[in-house]
């Protein structure tokens, strides 16, 4: 199999709002976030790649357009946005323009990922 990932970043804020009220995710914070996109194949199209990378530029887009310095649960339209929730977010998002998606991983801090990978 060939792999390939590319990296997006952007900045928003996000509140836990099921979490106990001490806790300090509850409160409204920010993060800088990345997120990873991996695609597989089997076999390289015919130009030798599994995708090229200029045709994800439509995810950058979204991504800028629709999560970059917005409060995100305002655009879920939900309470509970864990980067558990972006990443199969994203992961859907890709799986439905290119099919080799078969990954997605976020991370909200250096130290921290998640991933949805179906």
């Amino acid at each position: 199999m060939f792999r390939i990932t590319k990296e997006f970043a952007f900045s928003a804020s996000h509140q836990l709002c099921q979490l106990p009220a001490d806790h300090q995710c509850a409160r409204l914070h920010g993060h800088n976030y990345i997120v990873v996109v991996e695609l597989v194949a089997a076999e390289l199209n015919a130009f030798g790649f599994v995708r090229d990378y200029h045709e994800l530029a439509p995810f950058k887009r979204y991504i800028d357009e629709h999560f970059d310095h917005r409060h995100l649960n305002e655009v879920l339209g939900h309470d509970t946005v864990t980067a558990e929730h972006l990443a199969r977010h994203f992961h859907d998002w890709c799986a439905s323009r290119w099919p080799e998606t078969v990954a997605v991983r976020v991370s909200e801090t250096p130290k921290t990922w998640a991933e949805f990978r179906p």
